[in-house]
């Protein structure tokens, strides 16, 4: 893998595309900060202010706004953030990586949302996401995490494709999946057509599948009371924990 191929994962040409192929796929970012906000009032019926870790170009973020007196972003893609800033004029959207940042302020809430965790390398890694995004958790504060698909569930060679037509922009994705110990490896090529030709690039992305066990072993030792959802927002499933005082 070339420093250019790694590096175009939500690099500027994926951030120009990245809303519009999951939109085209039904989703809503709105809906699912709505159903997280349940959750987190649920168990914080008072939360007023939450952090979401690795807040993409802020759409989950943009909708909190509207649920929550205070919210803050983290985002370790400089593209990506960039377009976050952008869009919530006001809102601190901090860079930095989730295993080890440091804000200075605790909230009511953090998320880390749509499989973002799964872009962490080891179960370590990961392990030090949860603890720090915990630590920044006031007592009895909420963490909600969206993993991607658990060992079980990967399936080898699968072929993905989408096609998406917004006015005169059209775009085309199909990936292939194949699997390497615990990591499922992505290489998706891109086409983007407009009026002034059309384009193209690559990104190789790499998720590793965690278990729901080494999960919930990372929010206990966290100091959080966990629990799982099978099927969460989007099918990968979600955990659900609350910081112990």
């Amino acid at each position: 893998m070339s420093a250019s191929e790694r590096d175009a994962a939500f690099g500027p040409k994926h951030a120009e595309v990245y809303e519009l192929t999951y939109r085209h796929r039904g989703k809503d970012w709105g809906e699912e900060a709505a159903a997280v906000a349940r959750r987190i009032r649920a168990r914080r019926p008072g939360a007023r202010s939450l952090l979401d870790v690795a807040c993409g170009t802020g759409a989950h973020l943009e909708a909190f706004r509207a649920g929550f007196d205070h919210v803050e972003g983290l985002e370790l893609s400089p593209a990506m953030r960039e377009r976050a800033v952008r869009r919530l004029p006001g809102v601190a959207v901090h860079g930095g990586d989730m295993r080890d940042f440091a804000l200075g302020r605790a909230f009511d809430a953090v998320t880390c949302l749509y499989t973002a965790i799964a872009y962490l390398p080891t179960v370590a890694a990961m392990r030090a996401a949860v603890r720090t995004m915990a630590g920044h958790l006031l007592p009895g504060g909420v963490l909600v995490v969206e993993p991607w698909w658990p060992p079980e569930r990967f399936i080898e060679g699968y072929v993905g494709a989408d096609l998406v037509r917004d006015g005169d922009t059209v775009v085309a994705r199909v990936s292939h999946s194949t699997r390497r110990d615990r990591a499922a490896l992505m290489d998706v090529r891109w086409l983007v057509g407009r009026p002034a030709g059309v384009s193209e690039f690559r990104t190789l992305e790499a998720f590793t599948m965690f278990t729901a066990d080494e999960f919930t072993a990372a929010f206990e030792d966290a100091g959080c009371g966990v629990e799982h959802e099978e099927a969460g927002l989007n099918g990968y499933g979600l955990f659900v924990g609350v910081r112990r005082g």
